[in-house]
């Protein structure tokens, strides 16, 4: 199926079993989302479990917060990343901090979704990533999925756990297509061994997976290696023993991430595998991440803004020449 009709079926599953699931956000209702992940859910629930509300994020993840204290289990959706900026006090000051500060007495079995990244040309104020400053914030959970598989089973254990839950998708990923196994165990912290490999790691989340497995054909023609390529799924908590054994093994490190690379993301897993694996590496760790300017609107600088596979397979062939491959 389709990512988005994998998070469609993840929602309409948990609000089947769950009357306490209700879904508020801009025209998640009677339009069915502004990525159609709601399609069809409003003839099965009514206006009373999906919310259709003002354009005024602060709100919706405001009242998501009450109705998680309330007792219900509110999925809210907003409609970009960048969008989200104007829920950050909510974030950030409620919905991360209230089961702390009230010593475990309120709990938050409440998500938060939305999209980011660069999509095509929808310019600078549409197109961010801000995982790297919600990673920094205790007590959220951090969600990626980078295929419908995961995306399906990672949605339906966010709207059952008691912890408040980012859900970060992308914009080119809701088309995607892949299989889905909705009998399987998986667990959404664990990541996943994409391919595997022995001549180095790459670390990539979200759809710089993809980009990723472009290149990894010609990095190990041009290598004469093997590359093993891991899927984070999780950024908060992150899985450290599966980057660990996979380190331990290929003695070198490489991540690609789409956010700028002052402040990014991968920086945290560079920074941890100096950190604890210094002695395992043959070669120091290389970051491929975006430029440090606003997403442009033209097409050409858009992509000349972000790693793409063919700068992707470029650097990386660079990189291990230089180091030993």
């Amino acid at each position: 199926m389709l990512y988005r009709e994998a998070l469609n079926r993840a929602i309409d599953e948990c609000m089947a079993a769950d009357p306490n699931v209700v879904v508020l956000g801009e025209d998640v209702g009677r339009y069915g989302g502004s990525y159609r992940v709601t399609e069809g859910l409003v003839a099965k629930y009514g206006d009373r479990r999906l919310i259709d509300t003002p354009i005024a994020e602060l709100s919706i993840v405001g009242n998501a917060v009450g109705m998680a204290i309330g007792g219900l289990r509110p999925i809210a959706e907003i409609m970009t990343a960048n969008f989200a900026l104007l829920a950050f006090d909510q974030i950030v000051n409620h919905m991360s901090k209230y089961h702390y500060m009230s010593a475990g007495k309120l709990t938050l079995p409440m998500v938060v979704r939305f999209p980011q990244g660069v999509s095509k040309q929808l310019a600078a104020q549409h197109s961010e990533s801000y995982e790297q400053m919600l990673a920094a914030v205790p007590g959220l959970v951090i969600f990626a999925p980078s295929d419908p598989n995961y995306a399906y089973h990672a949605l339906k254990k966010a709207i059952c756990m008691d912890d408040p839950v980012l859900f970060i998708e992308h914009e080119l990923l809701y088309n995607k297509k892949g299989d889905v196994d909705t009998n399987a165990e998986l667990d959404p912290f664990k990541a996943r061994v994409v391919k595997e490999g022995e001549g180095l790691t790459v670390v990539s989340y979200l759809k710089m997976v993809d980009d990723v497995m472009k290149a990894v054909e010609g990095i190990e023609e041009k290598l004469g290696t093997s590359v093993e390529v891991i899927d984070l799924q999780c950024l908060n908590p992150f899985d450290h023993a599966a980057l660990e054994a996979s380190i331990k093994k290929t003695k070198r490190l490489v991540v690609v991430e789409e956010d700028h690379r002052m402040g990014g993301y991968g920086a945290q897993i560079v920074s941890w595998a100096a950190e604890s694996l210094f002695y395992e590496l043959d070669a120091p760790p290389l970051r491929l991440a975006g430029e440090n300017v606003p997403i442009p609107y033209n097409r050409t600088l858009e992509l000349a803004s972000i790693p793409t596979p063919e700068k992707i397979e470029r650097q990386i062939v660079e990189w291990g020449k230089n180091h030993g491959l």
